[in-house]
């Protein structure tokens, strides 16, 4: 029994150093639409059909082409975009935290005076208007005849 329990832990060791570090790289499911399999694009119905050996072939060409283009593609563009991105999302968190923000505060704080005159406004002449059409508009029933 101990020898059992070795091999078991022998393999999940060599397991556990075998995986990759991060088993769900879209933990969000951004890239939903991106699911794509040999199936969701070519599709024979039961009335034309292929020889086997071409369905077969083509299903195995299409995913060798489609992983193997993927890795030399993001091989080339996966470091330098995620640059970019990085770069362009600092600037972004940069602008909003020491200037977009800030001058919001400062244009909420300074715009209070707005407030009291559209408040004392809407108190004079708008909430009077809409108080006497209640009134007049208040007693009036709808009623639906149906045949």
């Amino acid at each position: 029994m101990e020898l059992r329990n070795d091999s078991v832990s022998l393999s999940i060791s060599i397991h556990s150093y075998t995986r990759p570090l991060v088993k769900d790289r879209d933990p969000r499911g951004v890239n939903k639409c991106l699911k794509v399999t040999f199936e969701d694009v070519i599709a024979e119905p039961p009335s034309v059909r292929s020889f086997n050996n071409v369905w077969l072939w083509s299903h195995a060409l299409f995913e060798v082409s489609r992983l193997w283009c993927y890795l030399l593609i993001s091989i080339l563009l996966a470091v330098p975009v995620s640059l970019v991105a990085g770069i362009l999302f600092a600037v972004l968190s940069c602008l909003h935290i020491w200037l977009i923000m800030p001058c919001m505060h400062l244009f909420l704080i300074n715009m209070h005076w707005v407030q009291t005159v559209l408040n004392s406004v809407l108190n004079i002449a708008i909430t009077p208007f809409f108080k006497s059409m209640r009134q007049c508009c208040g007693s009036s029933n709808v009623r639906l005849l149906l045949h």
